[in-house]
């Protein structure tokens, strides 16, 4: 028995969470506009959390200027939007507008809900670096935030405010 002695699940477990480490980061997790559904956003913010990243949640009916406003306050580099109501279309672009307004250029902007894909260029083009749907695994946020880590220090661009057209997935 080659393994004897030795726990192989535990090895995985452990090699798995080296794998997926990295700095912490100061995350917000929003609800902008009139949705009054955040089980989803809640859900994202909990798996942030576990995943070792500091998260607000700003709770539900935040405007774009609110939100903006909160990530200045709690010096935020990650932004998380969740809508399912439909207004993904005005609020995630303004929130990515105000960031940029505000000179936050580098904060990173993903969204999540019922986004159709023929919505996403458009929010691409605004800033926005990601788009999750509904069922997405939360391995996928962990991911996606590896890949923003890697090229922050690689000094690519990556913030609401780079022109390069990046986006993940």
């Amino acid at each position: 028995m080659p393994f004897a002695g030795l726990d192989v699940r535990r090895l995985f477990q452990d090699e798995r969470a080296n794998s997926q480490s990295m700095d912490p980061l100061r995350i917000v997790v929003a609800k902008p506009g009139l949705d009054g559904h955040d089980r989803g956003a809640k859900v994202v913010a909990r798996a942030l959390r576990d995943a070792g990243h500091e998260v607000i949640y700003t709770g539900l009916r935040r405007t774009p200027e609110e939100i903006v406003r909160i990530i200045e306050d709690e010096d935020a580099s990650i932004i998380g939007l969740s809508s399912l109501s439909g207004a993904h279309g005005f609020l995630f672009p303004r929130v990515c507008e105000l960031l940029k307004a505000a000179g936050l250029d580098d904060v990173v902007v993903f969204g999540g809900g019922i986004i159709p894909q023929s919505d996403r260029p458009a929010l691409y083009d605004s800033g926005v670096r990601a788009i999750f749907g509904p069922g997405t695994p939360t391995d996928d946020f962990i991911l996606f935030l590896n890949e923003v880590q890697e090229r922050r220090v690689s000094n690519q661009p990556v913030g609401v405010g780079s022109s390069d057209g990046w986006h993940w997935g």
